[in-house]
């Protein structure tokens, strides 16, 4: 049952607390990004997950295969090549200060894949899923390809693909480009696709309505979810879910998270509902239990969830007993 993720390994800074970028000298740092999260939650819920990235043979290259290594993530697909690892700077918000982000991550060793790189027919060898976000589109012609190769190689052999579609705003700007001529042929190719109101809203031009993506875009599943800021620590997290086997719209239950580090929420989400899926859960069932995921990631500090699966299930139960 290995699930594949697709994507750029980042390296984080933060400041401690709730200081801004370079208020002090101190920053503290982590691995992370969309995709490796994905695969790291996922091991931790007891789903085997394997991750294909490029990473420069360097110290900082090595600690983040070292990062992987220890979560239990099979890294024998990674390509090394490159000089540099993408970095990402994150600011805490704070009242009415919002969270920043600040990426340095251009001429990474990720963003200078070539398409003929990936071997897909060997990476998706007894692969049951394969996850890609809309990220990796916006890092260049040649991610955004080797990316769209691996979701045409995984359909043809029956691999179940997911799209997460995570608009990063700052990577689609500079210079201003349009995501959907390339996110859209993507979405199409996917079986399950996962975003919020704004991500598809930027992303393919169109209102959020799970029901109405499934028809359009061919997906067997559609999951939307939602955070709503209460205050500056505290949100409240919940997800809809289309299922068009069963043509029903189930939502999960609303859980209010005081949180510690917002970063990873949705894919932690995403996480959760690919190993309910897997599972064979009923609609309702892997929603909540893809929502109870992403609601424990909001009080975990760092990029990566390592929630088990008892732990997510003895909220789900929670949940229904209030």
């Amino acid at each position: 049952m290995t699930v594949i993720t697709f994507g750029e390994l980042l390296l984080r800074l933060s400041p401690p607390g709730e200081e801004r970028l370079l208020e002090s000298p101190v920053l503290h740092t982590c691995f992370g990004g969309a995709e490796a999260n994905v695969a790291v939650a996922l091991r931790h819920l007891g789903v085997p997950s394997s991750y294909i990235t490029r990473l420069p043979e360097s110290p900082l290259g090595e600690a983040g295969l070292g990062a992987l290594l220890r979560e239990g993530v099979t890294v024998d697909r990674v390509l090394r090549g490159g000089s540099r690892l993408g970095l990402y700077f994150v600011e805490p918000g704070a009242d009415l200060r919002d969270m920043r982000v600040v990426y340095d991550r251009a001429s990474s060793a990720f963003s200078q894949i070539t398409p003929t790189d990936v071997d897909w027919s060997a990476a998706l060898a007894g692969a049951r899923w394969l996850h890609g976000t809309g990220i990796t589109p916006a890092l260049g012609d040649g991610p955004a390809t080797a990316l769209s190769d691996g979701f045409a190689a995984a359909r043809e052999r029956g691999v179940t693909v997911s799209l997460d579609l995570n608009y990063r705003e700052a990577l689609w700007r500079g210079p201003p480009r349009d995501p959907r001529p390339l996110i859209e042929p993507l979405a199409r190719r996917a079986d399950v696709l996962i975003g919020n109101r704004d991500a598809v809203r930027a992303m393919l031009g169109v209102e959020a309505n799970a029901e109405e993506l499934a028809n359009r875009f061919g997906c067997r599943a559609v999951a939307i979810t939602a955070r709503e800021i209460l205050g500056p620590r505290e949100h409240a997290w919940s997800a809809v879910l289309y299922d068009s086997a069963t043509r029903a719209v189930v939502r999960s239950h609303r859980h209010v998270v005081q949180v510690v580090d917002r970063v990873g929420g949705g894919d932690s989400f995403t996480a959760g509902l690919i190993a309910a899926l897997l599972a064979e859960q009923s609609p309702q069932d892997a929603v909540e239990f893809a929502a109870a995921a992403g609601a424990l990631k909001l009080g975990q500090a760092g990029d990566f969830c390592r929630s088990t699966t008892p732990e997510v299930s003895r909220l789900v139960k929670t949940a229904r007993c209030t």
